[in-house]
């Protein structure tokens, strides 16, 4: 008796994995004449209309010839883009409006043929990169220019890959599936267009309080306990007893930012717009006040992100304004 498998939890089964090859697999985008191309043919029609009213056996053989170099081209094009390997780093921080770099590489999977005049680009009617030759087994690199116009999640779906090789009489392409998805930051605006409210800002200045800034606050008999360091040796041989420097303390540098993200969806296009343009300024402002030392915190109606300083809280909170929508009028946002 046969015992029926039982599929394992967690794995997928056959036609997801199907599925997910079929997707993940090269598709041929068709073949594009060039103006080269576009030429040879005209004079081809030309040569085949002149053998065809003076019978001349010269130029029946000529017309042949240019013939046999079309199909000829078109099949080694299709064969020149086949058997690759394609892949592709996505640039890890990416701003709304700002060219970012996609590095590639592409490798020549045919043991012994290589591959010429390669073109690679991420968008079929944008920007080529040029790969002239790639030996067998060989592999290859570049970077290729990407604008996105918003912020969110953007997904890089395919690299294009086409050929121009033998002739440059044809172009013919293959799409080389990625399924790579990239989040996209807000714009950034110059610093000097963005205005911050007085109130917001929490700044380095000395207070009352004894603590640990660089302004003198008292000087005081040495206690168990104090550090060392802080020993004012000259009033001490003064006095013949241990003087100790008490510092006063300091506010930390601190900008709090409150974007109120409350509309009714969907926006008006001029809402919108605005939206975005608070979105853009609010990032411009953390980004601008954590280069100069500030901690910054963000506060909308959905959440707040604590005060924090540093490369990971400006991740943190480009990732926040990256993903932030309008939300239902309810409450009102954190004071």
């Amino acid at each position: 008796m046969r015992v029926p498998r039982r599929p394992v939890p967690g794995r997928p089964g056959p036609a997801v994995r199907l599925a997910r090859w079929w997707r993940g697999r090269p598709s041929p985008e068709g073949i594009r004449i060039t103006r080269v191309g576009l030429w040879f043919v005209l004079f081809t029609l030309i040569v085949a209309v002149a053998a065809t009213n003076t019978g001349n056996n010269a130029l029946y053989l000529v017309l042949a010839a240019m013939l046999a170099l079309l199909v000829v081209s078109g099949l080694v094009s299709r064969r020149n883009v086949r058997l690759l390997e394609v892949e592709a780093t996505p640039p890890r921080d990416v701003y709304a409006r700002r060219p970012a770099q996609l590095a590639f590489s592409v490798r020549n999977r045919s043991r012994w043929l290589p591959r010429w005049l390669l073109l690679v680009a991420a968008d079929a009617r944008g920007q080529w990169r040029l790969v002239e030759r790639l030996d067998a087994g060989a592999s290859a690199g570049g970077s290729l220019d990407l604008l996105f116009a918003r912020r969110g999640r953007a997904r890089l779906e395919a690299l294009h890959v086409a050929s121009l090789f033998p002739l440059g009489l044809f172009r013919k392409g293959m799409r080389y599936p990625l399924g790579a998805e990239v989040l996209v930051y807000p714009e950034l605006f110059p610093p000097g267009e963005v205005e911050i409210a007085a109130a917001g800002l929490a700044g380095d200045r000395s207070t009352s309080r004894p603590g640990w800034g660089h302004d003198l606050h008292a000087l005081r008999a040495f206690r168990q306990g104090d550090d060392p360091r802080g020993i004012h040796w000259k009033k001490s041989a003064q006095t013949s007893a241990l003087v100790y420097q008490e510092r006063e303390a300091e506010e930390t540098l601190r900008l709090s930012i409150l974007l109120d993200n409350g509309a009714r969806a969907p926006l008006a296009p001029a809402d919108e717009a605005r939206f975005e343009q608070l979105v853009s300024e609010a990032a411009t402002a953390a980004v601008d006040h954590l280069e100069r030392g500030f901690e910054v915190e963000l506060v909308t109606r959905d959440r707040r992100l604590p005060f924090g300083g540093g490369p990971r809280q400006r991740r943190a909170l480009l990732e926040a304004l990256a993903l932030l929508e309008p939300a239902p009028p309810g409450r009102l946002p954190l004071q």
